[in-house]
C-alpha cells in the first residue's frame, strides 16, 4: 500500500477502495488457484505487503506464487521495480506496478498500491485488497501450502482473530498514519491518545499471554508485528508517536523480538529500507529527505524470554526453511547477531 488518503476536517482517512476480486480454489471470480500462474507485488518497505511476505513465507508458497519487489521509494505515479536488473520487473517487464493496474483498467481512478496479485499471462492486477490476501493465502492456496506449514487462521480462532484485530488496525495499523499525517493539533492529539490507549490495552494482554490469539501464531500477530516493527526507527519519531518508544514497553518489546526472531518475521524485515520509504517518500513531513542514522537495532536480536509463558511460534506445524527471497544480510545486520 501507498500512503494513499485523504482529509477530513484535517485529519487522515485511509483510501480503503480496493480491487476486491479473490483467488480461490475453485475460481469462483474467475481466478483459481494455479502454481505459477499470479506474482504477489511488494515492497519491503511498506507494512502492509510485508504482511503478504510474511504470511508466503510461512506457507511456504514461495514456488507456487512468484515475487516481485519494488524499491523502497515512488513518486506519485507509484511504486517501481527500481531494484531489478534496468528497472524493469523481470517476469512482468514492466518498469512500475501501475502498469498492471492500468492492464486492468485504462482508466483506474484508484490509489497503486502494493500487495497488489497480478495474473502473469494477462499482466493485470487481480487484487490489492491486502487484508483478504493473506487470508486467502491461508485458506484458499492450501495445496500448495509447504509440509509442516503452519495454520495461521485456524477456523475455530477466526472470530476472535478479527475481534482482537478490528482495534489494532483502527487504532495502531491505521493510527500511527493519523498521528503522522495530522493536519490540525486536535486531530493528533486525538489519534495520539487512541494510539496509545491501544498499545496500552495489548500490553496488558500480552503480558500474559505470548500470542494474541491462541497458543502459536496467527494472522492476528502478522497484522501487529508489522507495525511494530517500523515503531522505533520510523513512527516514534518521524509520525510523532513519541509518548514512548516500543522498547519502553516491556512486553510489547518483548513479543516483537519474539516475532522478529522468528524465521519469516526478522528475514522478511527490512530497516534500512523502511527507513528510506518514509523518511525520503514523504516530503511533506520530512521535506529535507535526510534519513536518520539510527536507532541503534542491535536491540532486536536480545533475548526476549517470551518461551515462558508457553506456546510454540507454529503449534503443531514447523519452522520454513531458508528462503531465496529473505532480506539479505546486508540489508539487515541484526540478523547476523542471531
Amino acid at each position: 500500500m501507498s500512503d494513499q488518503g485523504t482529509y477530513v476536517e484535517r485529519s487522515f482517512e485511509r483510501d480503503t477502495n480496493y480491487i476486491t476480486t479473490r483467488i480461490t480454489a475453485d475460481g469462483r471470480e474467475g481466478f483459481p488457484v494455479e502454481s505459477g500462474r499470479y506474482r504477489l507485488v511488494v515492497a519491503w518497505a511498506c507494512p502492509w505487503a510485508n504482511r503478504a511476505i510474511i504470511v508466503r513465507r510461512l506457507l511456504g508458497l514461495e514456488d507456487a506464487l512468484s515475487m516481485g519487489i519494488c524499491g523502497p521509494t515512488h513518486d506519485r505515479r507509484s511504486w517501481t521495480f527500481d531494484l531489478d536488473p534496468g528497472g524493469v520487473d523481470p517476469v512482468l517487464g514492466i518498469p512500475r506496478i501501475q502498469d498492471a493496474y492500468l492492464k486492468r483498467d485504462p482508466e483506474y481512478p484508484r490509489g497503486i498500491t502494493v500487495p497488489a496479485i497480478v495474473d502473469v499471462p494477462t499482466g493485470a492486477v487481480v487484487t490489492n485488497d491486502f487484508k483478504q490476501i493473506t487470508v486467502d493465502l491461508e485458506t484458499e492456496w492450501t495445496q500448495f501450502h509447504r509440509e509442516g506449514a503452519p495454520d495461521l487462521y485456524p477456523e475455530h480462532l477466526r472470530e476472535q482473530i478479527e475481534a482482537i484485530s478490528k482495534p489494532i488496525y483502527t487504532e495502531v495499523n491505521n493510527g500511527v498514519y493519523r498521528c503522522g499525517f495530522a493536519g490540525t493539533q486536535d486531530s493528533y492529539e486525538s489519534a495520539y491518545e487512541r494510539l496509545f490507549a491501544q498499545l496500552d490495552v495489548l500490553e496488558q494482554h500480552l503480558t500474559t499471554h505470548r500470542y494474541l490469539v491462541g497458543d502459536h501464531i496467527t494472522e492476528a500477530d502478522v497484522r501487529l508485528y508489522t507495525t511494530l516493527a517500523r515503531f522505533d526507527p520510523v513512527y516514534h519519531g518521524h509520525f510523532k508517536c513519541n509518548r514512548n518508544k516500543l522498547i519502553e514497553m516491556p512486553a510489547l518489546w518483548g513479543y516483537a523480538r519474539d516475532l522478529f526472531q522468528t524465521p519469516g518475521f526478522g528475514d522478511a524485515t527490512d530497516f534500512t529500507q523502511i527507513k528510506q520509504h518514509y523518511y525520503i517518500v514523504h516530503k511533506d513531513v520530512n521535506p529535507t529527505g535526510i534519513v536518520p542514522a539510527g536507532p541503534d537495532l542491535s536491540n532486536w536480536a536480545t533475548p526476549h524470554g517470551r518461551e515462558q509463558l508457553g506456546g510454540s511460534p507454529f503449534g503443531d506445524g514447523t519452522a520454513p526453511g531458508p528462503s531465496r527471497d529473505v532480506v539479505p544480510a546486508a540489508e539487515n545486520p541484526v540478523l547476523a547477531l542471531l
